[in-house]
Formats: C-alpha cells, structure tokens, sequence
C-alpha cells in the first residue's frame, strides 16, 4: 500500500490554484503550455512528484524554495 499525506497534498494543491490564480491561468492554459494535468492534482487526487512541481515552478518562474514559502 502507498503511504499518503493528504494534508500535505492539499497544502500543494491550494498553493498551485493561488499561483495559478495570481497569474490568471487556467487549468487548461497550464496543460496547453505544459503538458501537466492540474485539476486532479489540485483537488487533491493525484499525488505530486517532485519533477511535475519543478515543471509547475518553472512555468510560474518561482524557486522550491519560494513555493514551500512560510505560508505554506
């Protein structure tokens, strides 16, 4: 059985909508321009690797560091 944070997903899943949001992308822009599916990922569902949030970062022009900010 796969071991699962939830909270920590939803943690993720609120701080790629807000980033989303602040940018005013959608869901669908994001996955035109990248190839990653967020809807899923944002509602928690789908488990996030570590190389699809370098990708998120990227596009978003933000580091790991600023993505686990203090607010998250």
């Amino acid at each position: 059985m796969r071991h699962r944070n939830k909270e920590l997903l939803i943690k993720a899943a609120k701080r790629i909508k807000k980033l989303r949001e602040q940018h005013a992308v959608t869901q669908e822009e994001l996955y035109n321009d990248t190839g990653i599916n967020v809807g899923r990922i944002e509602r928690g569902v789908n488990d996030l690797t570590i190389c699809t949030l370098e990708r998120i970062c990227k596009y978003f022009g933000i580091t790991f560091r600023e993505f686990f900010n203090k607010d998250f």
